[in-house]
């Protein structure tokens, strides 16, 4: 149950990507527009990242996976009659803090109801759990909404009865007896020891650069998509976006023996040639870079997460990793919102094109940057010593 009510949380927080161009052409919205409806959704992951994060350790995870379902249902319900951008924002962020407390609570239910023989594979579990609901997200929403007479709403409607289920199902479970802890909502962050400074930026900024490479495939790609490709409709774009996350899930689970160190150097490689190949489909205007790119992000993306969160295991120990997962999370959702605003004030004023072509080299750049940086990091004692 716990397994699906995460599945279910996810699909709707990523079901209305294939959808903004319908919003962006039926409302006449801007480029800018759209990107505030996205980051509407990740100010609601960030408050409750900050602020919220630790309510499953004060009133335990069931309760709090129920508080998520409720909001999921409640923020899709204000997507449906949503009448403008404004809205429609405030359904997202209500979206996002449903997705940010399922999250966390999700991860505290697993291990609690997870079989024994799993437990050792639990973190590649929760994994391939998460990106199977992402993935079915803008999937779900392309496919309804490509042949729904009502694109805007039908997609919604389905998923907002999943919901409601789970919603019971949840109610039917036992709760777990817990130690509960009071309740702070007074954020939290931190970071590891002094000798891994160098090591952490990198991480924090590997965070940066892949959630804000993300947000580009997520809430700019369906409207520039049909720039470049032959084909056009939420189908299309929603099924690009699932197969970045399929493919970042694939690849996470063919490099789970890989060392966190190779892991972030391939996954950072892997995103700047992606980047720098989308960037190439802009100018050319040729179809087939478009889904080279999508592949070669997903897989940098899925490695590169993998490695940055490997890492953070090797710096931390049991009393501080949170914490400092939490400013990983932290500086990951700034990448998300930062750049994405910037992107959308950009198109409004020169161009899409132009802006996307921008926003794809100076990630590049970063990212490539960041991997000749890392390469030499990785021969400094201290992190050489926490590998061993």
């Amino acid at each position: 149950m716990v397994s699906l009510t995460l599945i279910m949380g996810m699909i709707g927080t990523a079901l209305a990507s294939p959808l903004y161009p319908i919003y962006q052409e039926v409302w006449q919205l801007a480029p800018s527009q759209i990107t505030y409806i996205f980051v509407a959704y990740m100010f609601g992951c960030l408050s409750t990242l900050l602020f919220f994060g630790r309510t499953s350790n004060s009133i335990g995870f069931l309760k709090t996976l129920k508080i998520g379902m409720l909001l999921v249902c409640f923020g899709l319900i204000l997507s449906i009659f949503a009448q403008g951008a404004i809205s429609l924002s405030l359904g997202r962020f209500v979206i996002g803090i449903a997705s940010g407390l399922i999250t966390t609570s999700a991860l505290v239910g697993l291990m609690h109801t997870m079989p024994t023989k799993f437990q050792a594979a639990s973190s590649q579990i929760i994994s391939i759990i998460t990106v199977i609901g992402f993935g079915l997200g803008p999937f779900v929403g392309g496919l309804i909404g490509q042949f729904s007479k009502y694109p805007l709403v039908m997609p919604y409607i389905p998923v907002t009865i999943g919901a409601v289920l789970c919603f019971i199902g949840l109610c039917r479970m036992q709760a777990p007896v817990f130690k509960a802890q009071p309740f702070s909502m007074a954020p939290k962050l931190e970071r590891p020891k002094v000798e891994f400074n160098s090591t952490f930026a990198i991480v924090v900024m590997t965070a940066f650069c892949t959630f804000a490479a993300f947000s580009l495939f997520a809430s700019l790609s369906p409207s520039f998509a049909r720039e470049v490709l032959p084909w056009h409709g939420p189908l299309i774009t929603g099924s690009s976006i699932t197969v970045i996350l399929i493919v970042s899930g694939l690849s996470q689970w063919c490099a789970r023996h890989l060392k966190a160190v190779h892991c972030l150097s391939l996954g950072l490689f892997g995103m700047s040639m992606s980047l720098i190949v989308l960037a190439l489909c802009m100018y050319l205007k040729i179809s087939l870079l478009f889904f080279i790119s999508a592949i070669l992000f997903g897989i940098g993306h899925g490695i590169a997460l993998m490695g940055a969160f490997g890492l953070i295991q090797v710096m931390t120990d049991s009393a501080n990793r949170a914490a400092v997962t939490s400013t990983y999370l932290f500086c990951g959702y700034l990448g998300a919102i930062i750049p994405i605003l910037l992107a959308g004030w950009c198109a409004d004023h020169y161009g899409l094109s132009l802006s996307v072509i921008l926003y794809c080299v100076i990630i590049a750049t970063i990212c490539f940057a960041l991997w000749l940086t890392f390469k030499t990091i990785l021969k400094s004692n201290a992190l050489k010593k926490a590998l061993d």
